[in-house]
């Protein structure tokens, strides 16, 4: 593994591995291949029709990952042990899933996983950074099962959520449980309550401003630029 990590020495917070040149590498080529499989996928519009779906769909993928990166940077809670309530990132992820199928969704979530698997790496060993990178975020992308039902924007979101949690727990319970018995807590409550505070106060937020009329009057307009 030392090609594409090294393993860091910390007293506070133990052994974990940074990526290496190669490593990042690795991972940009990694996103931009999922990225690009999802603009050829093929989908179908609310009639039914058959559509190939190119630039497209690669332009707002695109256009959502960065706003959901730049999003996740603004933290308006960070919690102490990783992980925060961030401004609605979680949001865009799950919008490329809800306009384009779970097929283009999971791409570009899994994608985004990547993406943030860049920017921010924390490794302990690799089924943690699977878990935690590939798959959590990954999983954003299961808002496309509803993109075709109604108000399926936001029962997209809730699936793409609760997966995410699903897949944080795990960690937490798996990687992380350690520090439950700082709280007095088994590891699977621990992961419970930690992870479950800050996705689902954000998950919260997020459906409180998605219900509102106007914001929903504009997704629908974007949606329509989007080509869906």
């Amino acid at each position: 593994m030392s090609f594409f990590a090294k393993e860091i020495m910390d007293e506070e917070w133990g052994n974990y591995f940074e990526l290496t040149g190669a490593g990042y590498g690795i991972l940009i080529a990694c996103m931009a291949a999922l990225l690009l499989a999802a603009c050829f996928l093929s989908g179908k519009t609310q009639e039914g029709k058959k559509i190939k779906l190119g630039t497209k769909q690669l332009v707002f993928s695109s256009m959502a990952m960065a706003l959901a990166m730049v999003t996740s940077m603004i933290k308006l809670v960070d919690m102490p042990m990783g992980g925060s309530v961030t401004l609605f990132s979680m949001f865009f992820i799950c919008l490329i899933g809800y306009w384009y199928g779970l097929k283009g969704g999971l791409m570009t979530a899994v994608a985004y996983g990547f993406l943030q698997l860049i920017v921010d790496p924390y490794i302990i060993s690799i089924p943690q950074m699977l878990t935690d990178y590939i798959f959590a975020f990954g999983a954003l992308g299961l808002s496309g099962i509803f993109s075709k039902s109604r108000y399926g924007l936001l029962k997209g979101y809730v699936a793409g959520v609760l997966g995410r949690y699903f897949f944080t727990f795990l960690s937490g319970m798996i990687f992380f449980g350690s520090y439950a018995s700082s709280y007095n807590m088994t590891a699977p409550v621990y992961s419970l309550v930690y992870n479950g505070s800050y996705i689902g106060l954000e998950a919260l937020f997020t459906l409180m401003l998605a219900a509102l009329p106007p914001v929903s009057r504009g997704l629908d307009r974007v949606r329509k630029m989007a080509g869906v």
